[in-house]
């Protein structure tokens, strides 16, 4: 898991920092990584939800509503302090941590529910949450435009303010819960039916996942090519996005405005899988490489030689968060603005050196998971200990 997690901490820097993806050459590593490294985040985020709750003592998990809510809240609430933070000194990049308090709250009642039952939830969801954001758009005023956005810490000054943060992060935001909230119920899911130490269970999900993200993909792009999705929705900007029409490609002009949310001008957005148009061939292929990246790292985990190349990527996606925060705060300060192979470059070497050495350094000590995962788990602990 936490390799897996590496990967998408490298993609999403691949994002901030790497040039515009262009297919072609070495370009297509940046493609592969755009509009997935977050998808596979908040995939990751469930199903180790699930991996958290089997690994608990069962004589041991809280009972009663303060119990069992209170440290939830507390972690959730620094992760929102955190992100508002970072959101508010503009670093470039569109933050997520907020988001992810709201995930994780939201997650919670379904952590109890059956492994059949939240199977089904996690399979409707990939449907009915692009849907509901397609739907409730225009009823707050953004058919066409003005999503995207991300909370800041100045929002909530004023209750007009509080009120937009609400907006942004359940449906009009860059990663808002009516859009992103299916990957985390399909990793809970997964990780339920899913059991990744068994050889036999890895392969089916490197298979299923990749047979899944093929018809995602697949049928995005039979849509646009044999049956004119492409054309009617030049059409429909040509009409309510006519500022797009001057880019290259109209339709990524309209979507790059308006990350995590579907447009409400016509229907044939939802037949789209392009990078950030979170409708649900998107979300279904996006789950589906994720499924296809955890089988396959843990088929490559079994072996010697293959657990020795994933360790690099392991150390990395165990601090994760860390990694986050930081590169947040780099490209606040001396690296605003980077957009470059070798910023890329320098970013993702930098990652995984000073995560291996911190690990290195702490090897005996709770800190070896990283400072800030260090400092949420303490924060976590007082909370539940009171």
């Amino acid at each position: 898991m936490d390799a897996v997690r590496g990967l998408a901490v490298l993609g999403m820097f691949a994002v901030h920092v790497g040039p515009s993806p262009q297919p072609e050459g070495a370009g297509y590593l940046l493609v592969a990584a755009d509009g997935r490294a977050p998808a596979l985040f908040t995939l990751l985020a469930g199903f180790s939800l699930v991996l958290a709750q089997r690994g608990a003592d069962p004589a041991r998990r809280p009972e009663g509503w303060a119990a069992r809510w209170r440290p939830l809240v507390i972690r959730c609430a620094v992760l929102a302090v955190l992100g508002l933070y970072l959101a508010s000194l503009w670093p470039g990049i569109l933050v997520i941590l907020a988001f992810f308090a709201v995930y994780f709250l939201a997650a919670e009642p379904f952590t109890r529910l059956s492994t059949p039952v939240l199977t089904a939830v996690a399979g409707a969801s990939v449907v009915v949450g692009p849907l509901l954001s397609f739907l409730l758009g225009p009823l707050f005023g953004y058919g066409s435009s003005g999503r995207g956005l991300v909370p800041e810490a100045a929002d909530l000054t004023s209750w007009p303010g509080l009120g937009a943060v609400v907006c942004e992060l359940l449906l009009t935001g860059a990663y808002p819960l009516a859009t992103y909230f299916p990957y985390v119920l399909a990793g809970m899911a997964l990780a339920r039916l899913c059991d990744v130490r068994e050889r036999v269970m890895a392969r089916r999900m490197a298979v299923w996942g990749t047979a899944a993200a093929i018809a995602g993909y697949g049928s995005a792009w039979l849509a646009g090519h044999a049956f004119g999705t492409r054309q009617r929705l030049l059409e429909a900007i040509a009409v309510h996005h006519p500022e797009a029409m001057a880019a290259a490609d109209p339709v990524r002009a309209v979507l790059s405005s308006q990350f995590g949310a579907v447009p409400s001008t016509s229907w044939d957005w939802l037949l789209l899988a392009d990078p950030y148009s979170q409708t649900p061939l998107e979300t279904l292929g996006n789950a589906g490489v994720g499924c296809a990246l955890i089988g396959l790292c843990a088929l490559a985990a079994r072996h010697a030689v293959g657990a020795r190349l994933l360790r690099p990527l392991t150390v990395l996606g165990a601090m994760a968060l860390s990694a986050y925060v930081v590169h947040a705060l780099v490209l606040a300060g001396p690296a605003h603005g980077a957009a470059s192979w070798s910023a890329w470059i320098a970013f993702s070497g930098a990652a995984l050196a000073l995560t291996w050495v911190w690990q290195r350094i702490w090897a005996d000590s709770p800190l070896r998971r990283g400072p800030v995962e260090h400092a949420l788990r303490l924060a976590t602990q007082a909370g539940a200990r009171t």
